[in-house]
Parts: structure tokens; C-alpha cells; sequence
């Protein structure tokens, strides 16, 4: 048995935008057709046709406009409009599609969906809140080091208080949070020799928004988590979005939540 969903945005009660609409719209964007991205849809004219016109009955601005005269005759072609709403729909079908695969994670068991519902919801200041998985626990008297498995094959480190990890009753197979604050991840362009004490994690730069002497880096892992560091900007001066990138960071910064 598994988790599964399919997602919609409605409007006033109706349905407004899902996967297969959002696909129409992006053949007539295509095409410069309505008759021709209804072929490619393998649907009529008129179920196209219908859909299109639903959705511009919902929409606060009209998603198509009309072309005429020219080389090709005329034809169709979508507004600034439809534009930004099918970029809203991506986003918001990706995290929720993210949303679904982290319930999947309890498999058969309602009681570990709850454990991953109540974490779900959990908010702090911390930027950087992620889903992880409790691999091992290696204790050193005061101080123990712990071992979570993120998605994909990333794993990290994190060192906390042998109380806490008491206190907080954590076992081997916990579901919990690794909590990080953007300001304590390094970022470096060159793979670091393997004798730090750092976490290291391999990364691809998705985004660079400069602020001020600062710069924030969304970053990729390469198990498809999302990182976000606080970087000054003359540290960065070599680094460009879709490159491959390292992050540092210390297991000594890396909190944990359940």
C-alpha cells in the first residue's frame, strides 16, 4: 500500500488548474494552436476548446489571446498571464509531490504517518529544516554523534549533548529534523580533502540573490534535498548557478528536532 495524490488548484469551489490542463496550455504555448495542441493531447477541438474556455472563466485575466494576420495566418498564443500561473502550478505540484513522498515513508503504519505529520509542521528560525532518518548513535561519554540518512544517499553528522539524546528518546530508525542555520554552511568550489571534521555534501548551485555585502545560495543535494547557505559575497566570487558546489558543516551546528 502507498500514499498517493493528485493535485489541483481550484478557484471559487471549481477546478481551476491540474497536471492535464497545465499540459494543454504548454502545447498551445507549443504549437501556437489550440487545434494543434489538441491533436497532440489526442482530444477534440471542443473538449480543448472547453477546458480552455473554464479556465478563463476562473482566471482574473484571460490566459489566451488571439493573433491574426502574418506569415503563418495567425493563431493563438498565451499571455504573460498563463505564463506565471503554469511557473505557480510547477512549484506548487513539485512540493507537493515532496509532501507525498516524505507520508509515503510510513508505508503501512498510520502511527509513524502521525510521528512524520507532527514533524511536518514543526517551525523554528532555522532556515534549513530537513527530513532525515536516525542511522546510528556513537557515544563518547558528555557527547554523542549521530548519524542521519537524508533522501537519496546524503547522510550527515550531528554531535549533541548525550542528555538530549536521552531526554528526547531517540532509537535507531527515528524520524527527525536536521535543524541548520543558513549562516553556518560553507560553501567551496573544490572537493575538500577528507580528513575534516566537517559534513561534506556534494551540491549543484540552483539559485544567487544578493543582498547588501551578503549573498543567499539555494543549493541542490544530490539526493534532491534543498539547502539554503548565508554567504558574504566576496567569498563567492567564483561560484555560478548550475555548478557543482561542496558544502561544510559541522556537526557541532546541526540541531536536532522531532
Amino acid at each position: 500500500m502507498k500514499i498517493d495524490g493528485r493535485f489541483w488548484l481550484t478557484k471559487e469551489g471549481q477546478s481551476f488548474l491540474g497536471s492535464g490542463r497545465v499540459e494543454l496550455l504548454e502545447w498551445i504555448d507549443k504549437t501556437g494552436s489550440i487545434n494543434a495542441a489538441a491533436k497532440e493531447m489526442k482530444m477534440s477541438y471542443k473538449a480543448a476548446w472547453e477546458r480552455i474556455n473554464g479556465m478563463n472563466l476562473l482566471a482574473d485575466q484571460p490566459l489566451i489571446e488571439r493573433t491574426t494576420g502574418g506569415k503563418g495566418g495567425g493563431g493563438t498564443k498565451l499571455t504573460p498571464y498563463a505564463h506565471e500561473l503554469i511557473a505557480t502550478f510547477h512549484r506548487f505540484n513539485e512540493l507537493h509531490r515532496q509532501f507525498i513522498d516524505r507520508f509515503s515513508e510510513a508505508g503501512n503504519d498510520p502511527e509513524r504517518l502521525a510521528r512524520i505529520l507532527s514533524r511536518t509542521f514543526l517551525t523554528t528560525s532555522a532556515r534549513n529544516q530537513l527530513p532525515a532518518t536516525l542511522v546510528s548513535i556513537d557515544t563518547h561519554g558528555l557527547h554523542s554523534t549521530l548519524t542521519l540518512a537524508l533522501s537519496g544517499s546524503d547522510t550527515l553528522r550531528s554531535t549533541i549533548t548525550t542528555k538530549s539524546v536521552h531526554n528526547m528518546g531517540l532509537e535507531i530508525g527515528c524520524d527527525l529534523y536536521a535543524i541548520i542555520k543558513s549562516s553556518d554552511i560553507k560553501i567551496v568550489s573544490i572537493l575538500p580533502s577528507s580528513d575534516t571534521a566537517d559534513n561534506i555534501l556534494s551540491c549543484t548551485i540552483e539559485t544567487l540573490e544578493s543582498s547588501g555585502d551578503n549573498i543567499e545560495v539555494g543549493l541542490c543535494l544530490d539526493g534532491g534535498t534543498l539547502l539554503i547557505a548565508l554567504e558574504k559575497q566576496d567569498s563567492l566570487q567564483n561560484l555560478q548557478v548550475a555548478m557543482t558546489a561542496y558544502t561544510l558543516i559541522s556537526p557541532l551546528h546541526i540541531i536536532i528536532g522531532l
